[in-house]
């Protein structure tokens, strides 16, 4: 008989489309660049010197969700670099709207940039963390936000 336990003894690399960075009640209050920050996996990615050895994930979905009031004017990008230059490599995501977002309980996904849509995942050599920029601030509002993804390596 198999093990009951077996499936929590194998990492997240071993599975496909793993939560890779979240984060909770995070505000809207303020713009500009890295205003928020997002951990990918818990602040697991290691700087190793160099990409073959830092550590990676494939971004595959961000989900916006759970907002606290009406944020459907709110408008953000998602980067690997805390600058927030969304018009170079660094655009996880471009500049988004989040629309869907008028009422508690609804969710919204962002498309992902080109460049780590189609081959380049996210190293830890180059980061250890996602950017959040806020372009458009709403006043008194959260979400919470939940990067979805493949681990290549720890």
């Amino acid at each position: 008989m198999a093990n009951a336990d077996s499936v929590s003894q194998l990492y997240s690399d071993s599975f496909g489309n793993f939560c890779v960075a979240r984060a909770q009640t995070l505000s809207l209050t303020s713009t500009g660049n890295a205003v928020l920050s997002i951990p990918i996996l818990n602040g697991g990615l290691t700087a190793g010197g160099a990409v073959a050895n830092s550590g990676s994930v494939i971004i595959r979905r961000i989900t916006i969700q759970n907002p606290s009031a009406n944020i459907s004017a709110a408008n953000i990008a998602v980067t690997i670099s805390p600058t927030g230059n969304v018009a170079t490599a660094n655009a996880v995501t471009a500049n988004t709207v989040l629309s869907n977002l008028t009422v508690v309980g609804t969710w919204q996904d962002i498309a992902i940039a080109n460049n780590f849509a189609s081959n380049t995942a996210v190293s830890g050599n180059s980061t250890q963390a996602l950017y959040i920029n806020v372009n458009t601030a709403v006043a008194n509002a959260t979400f919470d936000i939940r990067v979805y993804g493949d681990v290549v390596t720890f």
